[in-house]
């Protein structure tokens, strides 16, 4: 199914890795995003083997390899700073075959980016519409321009217009019932070992850093909270400081070296798993079709992975490109919704949604072996397509 073309609607990690992997395939692309710029996307992203894997096989391992951390082992300790359960990663690399490299989010795009070529690329281009019919998809934007491809992929994000077109409901994202925080900071200035990822857990919030590239870490608080609050970007500090008030002298070293006007704040939600994925030769991909919390770490991987299957069946298959959207959906469908469920049954666990919950997984930290551990991550990342 070569010499055809593919319009993706949104410039995100998704919507870049399906625009790489089809122009590498053969496909004419063309990616629209609503933003005018595109300007430093969040803090950090915890890219797990099972998506290191995706861009290995579009050829940008090495270049995702010079941008990620070395994350050699994990702890977990309590708010006070006890250890809870300290985690080698090695076996986990040596299981599925691949490092893991939580890079910069802005970073990453910049790459994927200079791959698709901007010239593949149309900003400030809002979608507003899209129909199809038996020759092909026609995408409709509020500036009065159309155009017109095979396939059209919706990786336009939670709040997709296009997903009630392939679902035929309006399904609204849920609110997960807490808040995040978000940054990055130099690793230089934190009294935390810069190959550790370390969480800290207690009262029914979190705080945690992540080693990425250029001895930084990524950085993220949670805590449970109402709906709609608000804090403006130069109170946060003091916000985080009044919250996470008496916990570990490293949370608090954290708090006072954090730049706030750079510190993302996000109500987070996700969506309930859909009845449907495509519609003829419409395909929902990333958040647009999947959104969950991102307690597992695996909200841009199962991205990437959409990307690697869609263009799988796009361009191995002899069918049409409803039937190969089909088989996307058959392939994802069930995968990415049982990832949407556990990221939020662990949600609910980590921000105390039952105290009583909460405090037996706190008690089971300290007694998970590395082993359990190990194979849950494992279990995860070798469902996906490259394994």
């Amino acid at each position: 199914m070569y010499n055809l073309k593919a319009i993706i609607i949104g410039g995100g990690i998704g919507g870049l890795t399906a625009g790489i992997a089809l122009k590498q395939a053969g496909y004419k692309i063309e990616i629209y995003d609503r933003v005018r710029e595109f300007r430093p996307a969040g803090a950090g992203i915890s890219l797990w083997s099972n998506g290191i894997k995706v861009l290995n096989s579009l050829g940008l391992g090495d270049e995702v390899a010079k941008i990620g951390g070395r994350m050699n082992r994990m702890e977990y300790r309590s708010h006070q700073d006890s250890l809870l359960n300290a985690i080698a990663l090695h076996p986990l690399i040596d299981r599925v075959g691949q490092r893991p490299y939580p890079v910069s989010r802005t970073e990453l795009q910049a790459l994927l980016l200079q791959t698709v070529a901007e010239e593949n690329v149309t900003l400030n281009c809002k979608c507003v519409g899209v129909a199809e019919d038996e020759d092909g998809v026609t995408a409709r934007f509020e500036d009065g321009r159309t155009t017109r491809g095979n396939v059209l992929i919706a990786a336009d994000g939670i709040h997709s217009m296009i997903r009630p077109m392939v679902t035929g409901e309006s399904r609204e994202p849920r609110y997960a019932g807490y808040v995040n925080w978000n940054g990055i900071v130099d690793a230089k200035v934190q009294e935390i070992d810069p190959e550790c990822w370390v969480i800290y857990v207690g009262e029914g919030k979190r705080a945690s850093l992540m080693p990425i590239g250029g001895d930084r870490f990524y950085f993220f608080f949670g805590c449970p909270m109402e709906k709609g609050t608000t804090v403006a970007p130069q109170h946060r500090r003091q916000e985080l400081a009044e919250i996470f008030r008496g916990w570990a002298t490293p949370v608090q070293t954290l708090i006072e070296t954090l730049n706030p006007l750079e510190t993302n704040r996000l109500d987070i939600h996700d969506l309930n798993p859909l009845n449907a994925l495509v519609k003829g030769r419409i395909a929902l991909l990333g958040d647009a079709g999947h959104a969950s919390t991102p307690t597992l770490g695996q909200g841009g991987c199962q991205a990437m992975e959409d990307a690697a299957i869609l263009c799988r069946y796009l361009v191995t298959t002899n069918v049409s490109v409803a039937d190969a959207l089909k088989r996307y959906e058959f392939a994802r469908k069930t995968r990415t919704a049982e990832l949407v469920l556990k990221a939020r049954k662990r949600t609910d666990t980590i921000y105390r949604k039952d105290r009583a919950v909460t405090q037996e997984w706190y008690e089971s930290l300290s007694q998970e072996s590395a082993t359990d551990v190990i194979n849950a991550l494992a279990k995860v990342i070798l469902g996906g397509p490259f394994n």
